[in-house]
Parts: C-alpha cells; structure tokens; sequence
C-alpha cells in the first residue's frame, strides 16, 4: 500500500495540470509606439490591431500607463530592475552600460526555478555613444571589444536563452527551426524582422512549454529604420504618409505576432497560467512636425506613429513622451474587460510580475503590485509618481501633474480635465505645485547624482518646449 500511494503520488507529480505550477510571465516590449496607436485606444482610426485589442478585452487596458524614461536605454533599464533608473546613474541613452551589479528580473526568475528568455532588441550593452564608459576603459573606436561588452549582454544578465537583435543578425542559443546551442552563435534571418522576432518568441515557448518561464520579448518596432513586408503594407491602402503606412504596417505585424502567442499558449495548454504585459518603451518620435521625409532616408526622423491626443513626443516629460500604450492579460486571475484609469507604471509590471512567480518583493523595488487591484478590487495605495530626465522633471499625485524644464518653465496640470496638457493651473494652484515640487525634492535626493535639474534646458527641450507648449 505504501509502495502504491508512492506511485501515486509520483504520478500525480509528473502529471499536474499547468495550473499547479508558477505561472509562466511574458512581457512585450514595443519601442517608439505611440499612444494612439492600438485601435482599442479609439483616437486614429487607421490603426488595426485586433489581437492586441482581444488581449486588452481578455484583461485590463490601462488609460494612464507610464514609463519611467521617454527614451530607449533608460526605459528598459527600469523595467528589467523593477528600479527607477535614475537611481543607478542610467539617466538617458548614452549613460549605459546598465551597472553590472544590478540586479534584473531574468537575475530573479532564473533564482526561483524559471527558464528565461530574451528576443529582440537590448539596448543596455555598451555602445558608441556611452562615453563616460569608453573613456574609463580607455575606449577609441567605434566598436566595444566583445569581452568587454560580455558582462554586460543578456545571457550575463540573468537570461538563460537568447535570440537578441533587431534586425537581421541575432545572437542567440536557438535557431527558429527550435535547434539549441551549447553558447550563442550568430544567426542571420531574411524577411520581415517583426516576424522573424515573434517566430522566435514563438520558438522559445515550443521549446519551454513544459516549465515555468519567463519570456521578455522587445520587438524592434516601430523604431526607424522603417521597414515592413508587402503582406502588412497592403493592409493600408489609400492616401496617406508613407512614414505613417510602414507605422502601420510595423504595429500590424507586432499584433500578428501577438495573436500567434496567445494561439500558441492554447495550443500547449498554458494559456490561462500565463501573464502577459504589454507595454511601449516611450511615446512616439513626432520631431514636432512628423515630415514625411522618404522612408530609406538616413537618421532619426519621424517613425509614423502618433501620441494622439497627448502632447509632446519621445524626449520630454509631458504626456506624449511618458504615456504609452499598456495592457495586462492573466485569464481567469484578472477578470477580463476592465479600463482602468489609476496611473500605473513599468515599476509595476516589474512588481506584479515578480509577485505573480511567488517571489519575495525585493527590497530596492519602486514599483507596485498590480495584482490585488486588478484580481480582487483593492484599490491601489495613494501614492506619488516621479519623473527624472535630462534637464526636466516631473511628478504627478491623482490627477495632478506638475512639470518642470530645469528652473526656467513650471506648468501644472490637472490631468483628469486636461490630458492634452493644455491649460497651465499653476497660478491658480501654487499650493498644489509647491506640494509636488517638495515631493519631488525629497525623491531626488535619493537618486544618483542627487538633485533636481536646474538651468533653461538642452537645444532639443528648448525647441520641444517652445512647440508644444509656448503659445
């Protein structure tokens, strides 16, 4: 009899539905995608997005997402830390590499049992413009020796399998065909490069399916070079911009993708133990007048997305810059169908993520657990959120928001009436300005370096400031 309840049990063990195991954690990371840009937002019309749609229906859609950065390099640093950082000296592009103490979310996933994963693109290795690392380590060319950017790539930072890249050339420890490798090799891919990405998110589940993992998946789109397949381009015929049709065509393919996971989780039977975050890295890049400049042209111009209605674009403060696409999908944990209008931020996807998995909140984490509101109705503490970049700063407290370009332009906003950021109410509420300004004070004192920007702006935020907010 002992011998069979033994057997039993083992059994039991080995064939426990996916249900009793962690649930498995996947967040997708766009990048430049603008607000309006997912037709269940409601405001462009020319946006088709019904997969991305079915997930913000099947979970929740959040009004007032943030991130912590309207830039690519810090936005992602605070993410995958669950940190604010400005904490780690990780203040813009171009101040990387993310510290090698750090600690990531793939650090803590791997330490509670997870298989974890990373596709796309990374953005926290060292690059070109870091130069307070290249000249530390005596740095003169353009190209960082690889042992010198090793400790700093993803598979040192915690994520067991890689397919990172963004466009043709992938280091990675799988091919799409789900063949593995002892270390990541090179591998080149031909086609669409969204597609290429969501196949190998989608590979990376076929090969994982059968254990808890952790999935970050950062499609390289919209970002410029803009680029798409004639299968996604002639999905929006007629007159318009071409920069804004390869948008279009880019988001689309980011949506198929999308709708071929949750497929996928089907398929495997996880579906309902899986969370999903999806979320944009920061607003669109509008470069104030959105020129339709030729869409092979070099440099950094518009990339067809919009921030409709927000005001602003990547790089500042206001809205547009910071408010960006959100949704959150655990089918039969969150109850599906909810808009919700508390402002949440990437800090909380990194904490929600780690408390769905059963791990211990970290100590240093900023951000907050969005899963007792969410699942259960509790309402989230009251609480302030703080921005830091460049020379400006920002801090909102319900539905106020101040916001500050160094020590030269205050603007206050009630955000509830006002989200395009339109009306200044500074004048007319200094108690409420000068509450938020204290707050902020106290926060940067913890940051590194410490302190609020002062002085009248770099040349960029006095053209941004002087566009959108100057009559």
């Amino acid at each position: 009899m002992k011998f069979l309840a033994a057997l039993f049990a083992l059994i039991g063990i080995a064939f426990a539905p996916a249900a009793e195991r962690p649930p498995n954690v996947i967040i997708i990371f766009t990048d430049d995608h603008g607000y309006a840009d997912l037709s269940c937002m409601g405001t462009e019309p020319d946006v088709k997005t019904p997969h991305l749609d079915r997930l913000a229906a099947e979970g929740v859609r959040f009004t007032d997402g943030y991130i912590t950065a309207p830039q690519c390099c810090p936005s992602r640093a605070g993410l995958l830390t669950g940190r604010d950082q400005n904490r780690f000296g990780h203040i813009s592009n171009g101040n990387g590499p993310l510290p090698a103490g750090e600690i990531t979310l793939a650090n803590r996933f791997t330490t509670a049992g997870y298989i974890t994963g990373m596709v796309g693109k990374w953005h926290l290795d060292p690059n070109h413009s870091d130069t307070a690392f290249l000249t530390k380590n005596h740095i003169t060319t353009k190209t960082i020796p690889p042992a010198l950017a090793a400790p700093y790539q993803p598979q040192a930072r915690g994520f067991q399998e890689t397919f990172c890249g963004q466009l043709n050339s992938y280091s990675a420890t799988y091919d799409l065909k789900g063949n593995r490798f002892p270390k990541p090799r090179n591998v080149r891919t031909e086609g669409d490069r969204i597609d290429r990405q969501s196949d190998a998110a989608l590979r990376f589940i076929d090969l994982h399916q059968d254990k808890p993992f952790f999935l970050y998946l950062a499609y390289f789109a919209p970002h410029v070079p803009l680029a798409s397949s004639k299968k996604y381009l002639d999905r929006f015929p007629g007159t318009m911009p071409e920069r804004r049709r390869h948008a279009l065509a880019m988001i689309s393919a980011v949506d198929e993708g999308v709708g071929q996971i949750m497929k996928k989780l089907v398929e495997h039977g996880i579906d309902e133990n899986t969370l999903i975050v999806f979320m944009g890295d920061n607003g669109a890049p509008l470069k104030l007048t959105m020129t339709d400049d030729p869409v092979h042209l070099d440099g950094a111009y518009w990339n067809g997305s919009k921030n409709t209605p927000l005001n602003g674009e990547k790089g500042m403060l206001a809205e547009g810059g910071i408010r960006v696409p959100c949704l959150m999908r655990w089918k039969g944990t969150i109850p599906a169908g909810q808009i919700n209008k508390t402002p949440v931020t990437s800090l909380d996807a990194a904490a929600t993520a780690v408390a769905a998995a059963g791990i211990a909140r970290p100590d240093n984490f900023d951000g907050a657990d969005l899963l007792p509101m969410l699942a259960k109705g509790t309402a989230l503490p009251a609480r302030t959120l703080h921005w830091r970049f460049w020379n400006q700063a920002a801090a909102r407290e319900g539905d106020w928001k101040l916001l500050m370009l160094g020590n030269s332009q205050t603007y206050l906003f009630n955000l509830a009436q006002d989200k395009e950021e339109k009306n200044n109410l500074l004048e007319k509420n200094p108690e409420i300005a000068q509450r938020l300004e204290k707050s902020l004070t106290a926060w940067a004192t913890e940051l590194k370096p410490a302190g609020l920007p002062t002085g009248t702006g770099n040349a960029q935020e006095k053209a941004f400031y002087q566009h959108y907010f100057q009559p």
